[in-house]
């Protein structure tokens, strides 16, 4: 979605009727002759009785019954070509929907969504699948309502009385069913909502199930996951109750409407105001009329719950940015520095770090909340209520998203691997040859992943797999490494991992990173002694605040610093 004015609910449901105008329309009216064409079955067979059958005529029959089947062609093939474009344009605009939905999560500056993956997941199917529907709806209704005035001045001219019946019968009916359709819209929109927590909460447990066992905390995890569902479960029995109201108040509706129209056309029949064939032509389009009374008098449901539904969307897209449109360049040439002056919001209050080129910086936070507030602060997206943080002398959320990416890289704690292989988890660009991806893996310590595979390289990797913490912890770490930006912040690089392996990626780590004359700065978020001892300088931040800065090994001798580094 273009930045600029957010869409709304109703938005969303113009705009697919907006550019596809042409497409609708040739569906409606095909829609439409399809309608018409059932209607004039029934009276058309009317006609053949009162023509051909009764007086006998032989040729009239013939003509009669050639005519019969140009009408079932006619109407077959209207609805099929109808209906498949109307088809065409929910599938178009669902997939639309669906990649706008994912763009927004993919936007270079990201989306501030506070939604678990699998209620997004949630928005961009059933949400934009429910939308885009009222489409075919509207097209239902329009041939439904042109059938339903044809029928009525069909009556109007055989009998007024019969006429009347339909003209204020319908719309009565209609109106009326129209009662519990604000009703739908909520029941549906709780149903979405519930259905998108319940999604959101099985795909977190799935991923997290691993770590859950090994505290034993699944069967806590799943009372949740099991009274979110049975959440969800209610709402859509509720939903699917309510559709079943409107259908029975609907049908006993349009059932009293044509039975007094077919009670008015027996009498008139009795009284010899009403041929055969009138008679028979009038029951059979009575019988018809039943289906575009009920599409007509499901409209408002529909479009009120396919409106929630695009309102669901809506609401996300309009999510805002978790980086600022910065715009501006660092002001000074490479190598840059990195800084961050007296910052302070939330539970930082005055943080001094800076990280010179060539410089592997160690910072150790006693809260993991100050820790995760100051990587928001290094990824740009969060501003520091007070102080600057700085990028070559300039703010750093100031900055172009694509300038300052070219520059600084950080890589958080929580790991994200996609479907694909090692090689791809690594390399994602699909710029370095095999040699360079199996030394990165060497340096992670993550080479045994592809020298105990036969695929190698290309062994298969999943969102949810079989990969262990500290196997998807060094993938992701190599895949940071593969980006070689000039400065790297890393938060708990090697937490998953045990010691031995530990030491051997820090050795590996900071001779990749800073060999002889590198300008490259890394800034590793840690308390791993092991990754401690290879910094060039370790900042201590205890209560928010800076109150240590020196090497491992001299900070050791204070006591708050041993507790952090050596529990």
């Amino acid at each position: 979605m273009a930045e600029g004015r957010p869409l709304t609910g109703g938005g969303i449901v113009r705009r697919m009727v907006r550019r596809n105008t042409g497409r609708l329309s040739a569906s409606f009216a095909l829609l439409c002759v399809w309608q018409l064409s059932e209607a004039l079955v029934p009276i058309l067979i009317g006609v053949i009785i009162d023509r051909a059958i009764a007086p006998s005529d032989t040729t009239a029959f013939v003509v009669g019954a050639a005519g019969l089947c140009l009408l079932m062609g006619t109407l077959s093939y209207s609805y099929r070509f109808g209906a498949r474009i109307a088809f065409n344009v929910v599938q178009r605009e669902e997939h639309a929907l669906r990649m706008e939905v994912a763009a927004h999560v993919l936007h270079p500056r990201g989306a501030r969504t506070g939604m678990l993956p699998g209620e997004t997941l949630s928005i961009a199917t059933g949400d934009a699948q429910a939308a885009t529907l009222v489409v075919r709806w509207i097209g239902f209704t329009v041939s439904s309502t042109v059938v339903l005035i044809a029928a009525a001045a069909y009556l109007l001219s055989i009998d007024v009385v019969l006429g009347v019946v339909v003209l204020v019968g319908v719309p009565t009916a209609v109106g009326l069913s129209q009662l519990i359709s604000p009703f739908l819209a909520r029941r549906f929109s709780t149903e979405q909502q519930a259905v998108a927590e319940a999604s959101g909460m099985a795909t977190d447990l799935v991923q997290g199930i691993r770590p859950l066992k090994g505290i034993g905390a699944e069967r806590a995890a799943s009372e949740r996951y099991r009274r979110s569902s049975r959440g969800a479960e209610r709402a859509a029995v509720g939903t699917v109750r309510g559709w079943g109201a409107m259908g029975a108040i609907t049908k006993a509706l349009s059932g009293v409407l044509l039975a007094a129209v077919a009670l008015v056309a027996g009498l008139r029949a009795l009284d010899g105001e009403l041929t055969l064939g009138q008679f028979i032509a009038i029951v059979g389009l009575t019988q018809f009329l039943a289906e575009p009374v009920e599409l007509v008098a499901h409209i408002g449901a529909q479009f009120a719950t396919s409106y929630a539904s695009a309102k669901r969307v809506a609401a996300f897209l309009a999510t805002p940015r978790l980086v600022p449109p910065g715009t501006g360049s660092p002001s000074a040439e490479m190598p840059y520095v990195l800084e961050l002056t007296e910052v302070g919001g939330g539970r930082l209050r005055h943080v001094d770090l800076r990280a010179e080129p060539g410089e592997l910086v160690g910072v150790v936070v006693d809260d993991p909340a100050a820790s995760d507030a100051l990587v928001d602060l290094l990824a740009a997206e969060a501003e520091p209520e007070s102080g600057a943080v700085l990028l070559g002398g300039t703010p750093l959320t100031a900055l172009d998203v694509d300038a300052r990416r070219e520059v600084l890289l950080t890589a958080r704690h929580q790991v994200d691997l996609f479907d694909g292989t090692v090689a791809s988890n690594v390399d994602p660009h699909e710029a370095l040859d095999d040699a360079a991806v199996r030394s990165l893996l060497e340096t992670v310590a993550a080479d045994d992943l592809v020298a105990t595979h036969p695929a190698g390289l290309a062994r298969p990797v999943r969102v949810d797999g079989a990969l262990s913490g500290g196997q998807r912890q060094r993938l992701a770490l190599a895949r940071a490494l593969a980006a070689d930006a000039p400065i790297l912040v890393l938060q708990d690089p090697t937490s998953a991992v045990d010691a031995v392996t530990e030491q051997e990626i820090a050795a590996r780590l900071f001779a990749r990173r800073h060999h002889q004359g590198s300008p490259r700065a890394t800034v590793v978020f840690t308390s791993s002694p092991a990754l401690l001892a290879g910094a060039d300088r370790v900042v201590v931040v205890i209560d928010g605040r800076t109150v240590a800065s020196g090497r491992h090994a001299d900070l050791l001798d204070r006591p708050d610093y041993r507790e952090l580094v050596l529990r």
